[in-house]
């Protein structure tokens, strides 16, 4: 990986330059001062994901709607696979219905 790693807020979208070195240590926005990781999906739009997209941390996107309830089933499991693998990798959500 590239130092320092551009890491995307998942509350305002500004784009934060971040040590390697210190993913682990709970960085936080330069510009809303909140966590980068929060150990939970990030819901995505389609402005936001491409953002997302163009960081330089992996993104695993759950594509998922409502209505769907397989989707329903995966959601408690992707929420615990991104308390497990942030900061190294970061899960968003992307609800169909509304993008």
């Amino acid at each position: 990986m590239r130092d320092p790693l551009h890491v995307v807020c998942p509350r305002c979208d500004a784009v934060n330059r971040v040590p390697a070195a210190r993913l682990s240590e709970s960085p936080s926005c330069g510009k809303c001062h909140g966590p980068l990781f929060a150990g939970e999906p990030v819901p995505l739009s389609q402005a936001s994901f491409d953002k997302h997209l163009g960081a330089d941390l992996p993104l695993l996107v759950d594509f998922w709607a409502p209505w769907c309830g397989p989707c329903k089933v995966m959601a408690p499991h992707f929420a615990a696979a991104a308390r497990e693998l942030e900061p190294a990798v970061r899960l968003a959500k992307v609800n169909t219905d509304v993008e």
